[in-house]
């Protein structure tokens, strides 16, 4: 798949309406940046099923499907009980974290109506736990690349099956899921909503704070080389492109991994449509959280909030 003409025509639409709102058109990525999310989609996802198993009225598949970046992806998919045409959801989680992490709330959106796939980033497949994070080396550049194409795949995958409405897919990311899912909004057109939950601008400006002290830990020269490696590609360069698709940002004035004064540089990086809900909170997820973000998502995808509600 190549992006060039399409790529080009965006950048320029979304050049005019940032000056619009007085950002510098030097905050938008290049068409080579945006180039690196780039894949075939002529390619087979090459999905090999591993296990199918019935989990509280729903049906659970546990399944691979290849990287064009090396290796395959592990997936959880959650398949309603009702007939379709089903919405569909690329559900992101945190780090450190898998796809194992919000199973919970996977099995909720299914009740709800949605195909939902859950993946586990690049960093989550290290064998040794103790790598399951960030190097705050060239590799991290590497992972992040590979994570977005790996979940533009898991698209195409809700996508090739014919009980999804190809025009109800959503994404739904916390924490490290909400900063990337800004980055996948600005290159990933075919889906509907996103709602980005506890996120920041990114890496770059998760760890670049005044009260950050991780790169006390590293040389100047390792910091500087890191900081080349991610700034083109941080998720606040790119989620000003995701214009037209809606957007919902949720965060927590009391969060104390992402601070007010972060999430708000993140939200104002993005164009309307855009919703902005705060909450008397930390990082953690609250029922109110989660509440609206159903309703909201009701409005976009039409899933049902009173079965997510059972």
């Amino acid at each position: 798949m190549c992006f060039s003409k399409k790529t080009s025509t965006l950048v320029s639409v979304v050049s005019v309406l940032l000056l619009a709102c007085g950002l510098a058109e030097a905050q938008l990525p290049s068409e080579d940046e945006i180039a690196l999310f780039d894949y075939d989609a002529g390619e087979s996802l090459n999905v090999v099923e591993n296990v199918r198993e019935q989990l509280d009225g729903l049906e659970r598949i546990d399944l691979t499907y290849a990287s064009p970046h090396g290796g395959r992806v592990p997936a959880w998919v959650y398949e309603p009980e009702l007939e379709g045409p089903h919405a569909g959801l690329v559900l992101m989680h945190g780090m450190p974290g898998s796809r194992d992490t919000a199973s919970d709330l996977a099995i909720r959106y299914a009740r709800s109506g949605a195909v939902v796939i859950a993946i586990s980033a690049p960093f989550a497949r290290h064998e040794d736990p103790r790598d399951r994070t960030v190097t705050l080396t060239v590799q991290d550049r590497a992972e992040q690349i590979q994570l977005i194409v790996d979940l533009r795949q898991a698209v195409d995958y809700l996508l090739a099956r014919p009980d999804v409405d190809p025009e109800r897919i959503a994404y739904v990311g916390a924490s490290y899921g909400g900063a990337m899912g800004g980055l996948l909004a600005g290159v990933e057109r075919r889906v509907a909503a996103y709602a980005l939950v506890v996120g920041d601008g990114g890496l770059v400006a998760h760890f670049s704070g005044p009260e950050d002290t991780i790169r006390e830990a590293i040389s100047q020269e390792r910091w500087e080389e890191w900081l080349e490696a991610m700034e083109p590609i941080e998720p606040m360069r790119f989620v000003g492109l995701a214009t037209p698709i809606p957007l919902l940002f949720q965060n927590g004035r009391a969060d104390e991994m992402v601070p007010a004064a972060d999430a708000e540089r993140y939200q104002e990086a993005a164009n309307e449509p855009k919703t902005i809900l705060w909450y008397e909170t930390g990082h953690a997820r609250t029922p109110e959280m989660i509440r609206d973000q159903v309703e909201w998502l009701a409005k976009h995808i039409g899933i049902d909030p009173e079965r997510f509600a059972r």
